[in-house]
């Protein structure tokens, strides 16, 4: 086996330029022609533009494929194959969570849907077998684990969904990671977002199971922006210093950052929009931009929340937290202020590793991790949270600085019209998206493990 191209994450916007040919030619151009089958617009950021780009661009592709001696998959896929033995035994199959958000999923039949493979030209012989959230896989054939079942498969955001027992609809939690994600539960019926949200799968807890849906909306830099800060800037020595330094000055002095490095996600999908500071003045040091760094991030899951809301017509009785930046009170505090909603922190920090032992634990008839498919979790217990964040500035206030937001947004739009290529491709360094593998052990010490690694896609070649 060897690799036959590099891996493409999340954020990297070579593949900008395919997607507007595609809504320009095929798309007739509506970038969200295809959105009523696979709950997504045209956009670089999903997973069928990665392959497409990589079997324009890279030969060796467009060679291994043709002698059918490739596969591709998110992450999750590539840990299960090597799990269960790789090149001689490997198992490629995903879970409907991870499959949803390549395009190439249809929401209601839950597998490849023959249109959208057409669409992109991907023959349907390379992607993975989909499979609910919770069922066994394949056992393990390396390590000394060998000889457990592989059980539990999510997607990221959709394991840190369950992590926090966001059961019921109308119940969402939100990541804070290197972009951010909110995700709300709409129960089992599929409600395509009119509002620039994504419609995905959030779990399906078994093969006889009904799946459930998420509303989601994906901000592209959240804790990115903070590591510009110290390796671009130069601002700050680490990372846990920007609260330090934007807690010394009250406010952000005026000024209003967006941060669209790579254009803009949820709810506005602008791949043109570029970073943006307005109300720049002398006044102005750095403490303030460090909070308009902060509040940079609360202000673009605002708008998220508001279309969660136009869109399922629900209002969210609290937010739940996690991810790296949930550490950071100001930024909790600016949020539940901004978003007038209580902002809730679990005491459990790994949240996505626990959604993923959820789904593992209830396929091998392990169920003291979760109630039932009623809703009930620790979630709905007060002692299940370590901190909460209530909304305290006046609606006036909150009026004000968010109409300022939303300006300074719209003078970020479109800036890149004239080239769409920047003069370096988008891929950052440091941690991306995260897809999570759950394996859990029977009738062992072991009762389950989660393994997080890096949501990319990879393409392998492979002799048998």
């Amino acid at each position: 086996m060897c690799f036959v191209c590099t891996s493409l994450v999340w954020l990297d916007n070579r593949t900008a330029d395919l997607s507007a040919t595609l809504i320009a030619g095929k798309g007739k151009g509506q970038a969200d022609c295809l959105q009523a089958a696979c709950g997504l617009p045209i956009h670089p950021y999903f997973s069928a533009l990665k392959l497409r780009w990589m079997m324009d661009n890279v030969p060796a592709v467009k060679e291994s494929i043709n002698t059918q001696s490739c596969l591709f998959g998110t992450v999750d896929s590539w840990i299960l194959w090597n799990l269960t033995g790789g090149v001689a035994h490997g198992v490629h199959k995903t879970d409907v969570t991870n499959a949803s958000r390549s395009m190439l999923m249809n929401l209601k039949t839950l597998q490849w849907d023959d249109k959208l493979i057409d669409f992109f030209g991907i023959p349907k012989t390379v992607l993975p077998q989909i499979c609910s959230s919770s069922e066994i896989y394949g056992d393990i054939r390396v390590s000394h684990l060998a000889g457990r079942p592989v059980a539990g498969i999510l997607g990221d955001q959709m394991a840190a969904l369950v992590g926090h027992g966001c059961m019921k609809p109308g119940t969402a939690k939100n990541t804070y990671g290197t972009g951010c994600f909110l995700l709300a539960n709409i129960g089992e019926e599929i409600k395509i977002s009119k509002h620039g949200l994504l419609t995905t799968v959030a779990y399906q807890l078994g093969p006889e199971s009904q799946p459930v849906y998420a509303l989601e909306g994906s901000v592209a830099i959240a804790g990115a922006v903070i590591t510009w800060l110290q390796k671009n800037l130069q601002m700050i020595d680490q990372p846990d210093e920007v609260d330090r330094l934007a807690g010394s000055v009250s406010d952000s002095g005026g000024i209003y950052f967006v941060p669209a490095f790579s254009g803009l996600f949820a709810p506005h999908w602008d791949t043109e929009a570029r970073g943006t500071i307005c109300g720049l003045t002398e006044y102005v040091h750095k403490a303030h931009f460090a909070r308009a760094a902060l509040e940079s991030v609360a202000f673009q899951v605002c708008e998220i929340v508001d279309a969660i809301k136009f869109d399922s017509g629900v209002e969210l009785s609290r937010i739940q937290v996690d991810g790296g930046m949930s550490h950071s009170n100001l930024l909790m505090q600016f949020q539940a202020d901004m978003s007038a909603i209580p902002v809730c922190v679990p005491k459990m920090a790994e949240i996505t590793s626990l959604g993923a032992a959820i789904a593992a634990a209830r396929a091998v008839g392990c169920t003291e991790f979760f109630r039932g498919d009623s809703g009930s979790s620790s979630c709905d217990s007060d002692d299940y949270f370590k901190q909460r964040f209530l909304p305290k500035i006046t609606p006036e206030e909150r009026s004000q600085k968010y109409s300022y937001w939303k300006e300074a947004v719209q003078r970020s739009m479109h800036w890149n019209k004239n080239s769409r290529r920047d003069p370096k491709p988008t891929s950052p360094d440091g941690p991306s998206r995260f897809g999570v593998v759950a394996v859990a052990a029977v009738g062992g010490a072991l009762t389950s493990l989660a393994v997080a690694g890096l949501v990319f896609l990879t393409v392998q070649k492979f002799k048998r």
